[in-house]
């Protein structure tokens, strides 16, 4: 039974992977393992694999390049090529459709992702059909809400497959999964110097049990590594430490894949690392665990709103103001389940961390992704950011190559196109009950006498008549 999993993970690049093996892997992990299984199984398997023998899938849209980056050379699905042999479709596609594009062009097997799929995404339109197309993250990020019990399923897996008779070490996330410790840490200190590791202290005290287990799922799985507690939220540690811009990956036949960096992660806020030139959005705890047994998501082909940015943010304000203005023109627009792209000779006035503020609001604006595509801003911060110089010209020179560098913007075609002049943003405050709302601060003060007189029948007293000593000296 091992030698038919063996023949299937080691016949294709670990990024090719995605369904035959990984599914039939998964569906051996589940089955109860009864004699009558075991032979059905068998069957099913050896048919598999006489299947492939007999014809190995090829796709006319896979066109393999070869890239020298970081002193070291890789192999890569050539979008420039394609674009040459499709009359200019994929340089008229959003840069957040050619990463779906290539995500797919690259994990085709002929079953999950197959060449209609490809077709589907290469013919983007602005109101695309109401067609599913794969998505096959290269990673997944967790917290530790929803990422303990998925290492629980996963040790429960392995636990059962060795009472069966097979090697527990077989058992892995078929790709690399990152559990970042932060939602369950609480805080009982402040105000000192040492409220931090007074915090972490009593953290590994009150979770001593479930961090131990987490300590042997990092040392006993494969593709599997924990951030303990005290390191910052998840999107942060994902933004400035785990994300690769554009990853490097060894298939089963030694040659290294280059490919842009996607994932899925257990958390609304996932998208925060759009602002680095990342595909990514928040799932569930079963899509999650799906993707790390090497199984694609399908959703329905985006429409993608073009946000262009123009102007620079004047002296005064802040990346929040920013952010509740985009906040508002979005909202009103409409982007549930829809993609947005930002574009622009504004673009060149905003950080990293700028960027990433706004990605960050993709819950509160309603769209799936925020994407920034990648540019120079994002080769200064990953350098910044403490990325080796061998990664950072790697995603240049990939980007470059493969047409995901932020250029030829205007050749870009959008569902619809929203423009903002950053130079009229004006200091701002969220609220009065909601984080995406937006009160300019020149109308706070009447927005507050309104709110209190509105919401909670209070009158507001000008600062003058009020009267020291009173029970509540601003409202009467």
């Amino acid at each position: 039974m091992l030698e038919l999993f063996t023949k299937f993970s080691e016949k294709k690049p670990c990024e090719e992977r995605v369904f035959l093996d990984s599914f039939v892997y998964s569906l051996a992990l589940y089955f109860t393992f009864s004699t009558r299984n075991i032979v059905q199984l068998t069957i099913f398997l050896n048919g598999l694999i006489l299947l492939e023998s007999m014809s190995q899938p090829t796709s006319p849209h896979r066109i393999a390049a070869t890239l020298q980056a970081g002193g070291k050379s890789h192999q890569y699905f050539d979008l420039k090529a394609l674009d040459a042999n499709n009359g200019g479709k994929v340089a008229k596609l959003p840069f957040s459709i050619r990463i779906l594009l290539e995500n797919a062009i690259r994990n085709f097997d002929d079953l999950a992702t197959n060449n209609s799929h490809i077709e589907t995404i290469l013919n983007w339109q602005p109101k695309p059909p109401e067609e599913e197309i794969p998505y096959m993250p290269a990673r997944v990020l967790m917290q530790d809400f929803t990422g303990v019990p998925a290492v629980v399923d996963i040790a429960s897996i392995r636990a059962e497959y060795a009472r069966k008779g097979g090697n527990p070490d077989d058992v892995n996330p078929l790709i690399p999964v990152d559990l970042v410790i932060d939602h369950s840490v609480m805080v009982d200190f402040y105000g000192t110097p040492d409220a931090l590791n007074q915090n972490v202290e009593v953290e590994y005290e009150r979770n001593m049990e479930r961090y131990q287990f987490l300590k042997w799922a990092q040392k006993g799985f494969r593709n599997f590594s924990v951030v303990p507690p005290g390191m910052g939220i998840c999107h942060q540690v994902n933004l400035e430490y785990l994300a690769h811009g554009v990853i490097a990956r060894a298939g089963a036949d030694g040659v290294s894949y280059a490919f842009p960096d996607t994932l899925v992660g257990t958390d609304s806020h996932t998208p925060m690392v759009n602002g680095i030139g990342v595909i990514g959005w928040g799932v569930g705890g079963i899509e999650a665990e799906a993707a790390l047994l090497g199984q694609p998501s399908f959703f329905l082909i985006p429409e993608v709103i073009g946000l262009r940015l123009t102007g620079k943010p004047p002296l005064g304000t802040t990346a929040t103001d920013l952010v509740l203005t985009i906040t508002r023109l979005l909202r009103d627009y409409g982007v549930v389940n829809k993609f947005v792209e930002v574009f622009g000779p504004g673009l060149d006035n905003l950080s990293v961390t700028d960027r990433a503020t706004i990605s960050n609001m993709s819950p509160e604006f309603g769209c799936t992704v925020t994407y920034f595509p990648i540019d120079t801003r994002t080769l200064e911060y990953l350098t910044k950011s403490g990325r080796s110089a061998e990664q950072v010209d790697l995603v240049e020179k990939y980007a470059k190559a493969n047409l995901l560098w932020r250029e030829n913007e205007d050749q870009i075609v959008y569902t619809h196109v929203l423009e903002l002049d950053m130079s009229t943003v004006e200091p701002t405050v969220a609220g009065p009950k909601r984080p995406q709302d937006k009160v300019l601060m020149r109308n706070l003060k009447s927005t507050v006498a309104s709110t209190m007189d509105k919401t909670f029948s209070r009158t507001y007293t000008e600062l003058a008549d009020r009267k020291e000593g009173g029970t509540n000296g601003s409202v009467r």
